[in-house]
């Protein structure tokens, strides 16, 4: 896992979007896994921008969202299907048929799990997979566990999780306490990961980095993965 650190957002932003350029450039088709939350949005930013400045087509790019609370419909504006639509989606030449985001009211969730488990599969896994981290070392919504999660799957929130996302509702009861995540297994079968983190990240990235490979860190999984990067804002 290779850890690169920059001054700040907007340039892990530009970092990280001279990687997804380059792999949208030399896969036109490539499948992207995306990733919601503050973290990302430089780089979402900068997509938008290259897009409109004519540097990058998005008409044959299929995506695949990590994750989506369980609960809420994509109409939601604490949905991650809206946020993906707001932040990105609808501000570049992606087909909406090409976006896919777990439906988090699906009248059975294991169902769905397993449906976006095939999805996965039937494109040929991800080429490329965004992450961000959580304060206890999630990635998507796995939470520090006793084992690795492999498919994608319902979680129960962790309270810090569910603390850290309490920002986003007015009202802090508001906040799902289920979410359908995709698994370890399909993030670790993506063919190149990019990490991005803030400073308030550095102490729980240095454990994902550097520390012991458990579950109770679900990101130093990523130690084992041939082409993980990890982009540090420091500021």
């Amino acid at each position: 896992m290779k850890l690169i650190t920059v001054k700040n957002a907007d340039e892990m932003g530009k970092y990280a979007g001279d990687i997804f350029a380059e792999a949208i450039g030399a896969k036109p088709d490539i499948v992207l896994g995306l990733a919601t939350g503050s973290t990302p949005l430089p780089l979402y930013a900068d997509l938008i921008r290259r897009y409109e400045a004519g540097g990058l087509d998005f008409s044959q790019v299929r995506t695949v969202n990590l994750d989506e609370y369980a609960g809420l419909p994509g109409t939601h504006e604490q949905s991650y299907r809206y946020f993906m639509d707001e932040n990105l989606f609808r501000h570049i030449n992606i087909d909406p048929a090409n976006t896919h985001v777990p439906d988090g009211c699906a009248e059975n969730l294991d169902d769905e799990c397993a449906r976006y488990d095939a999805l996965i599969d039937g494109f040929g896994g991800i080429g490329l997979q965004l992450l961000g981290i959580g304060r206890n070392g999630h990635i998507g919504f796995n939470e520090p566990s006793g084992a690795f999660s492999k498919g994608t799957q319902t979680v129960l929130l962790a309270e810090a999780t569910i603390e850290a996302n309490s920002r986003f509702f007015a009202d802090p009861a508001e906040v799902p306490r289920m979410a359908i995540t995709m698994g370890i297994r399909h993030i670790m079968l993506a063919r190149k990961i990019v990490m991005v983190a803030g400073s308030e990240k550095a102490g729980i990235i240095d454990q994902a980095v550097n520390g012991e490979i458990t579950p109770l860190v679900p990101a130093s999984a990523l130690q084992m993965h041939p082409d993980a990067t990890v982009i540090l804002a420091l500021e």
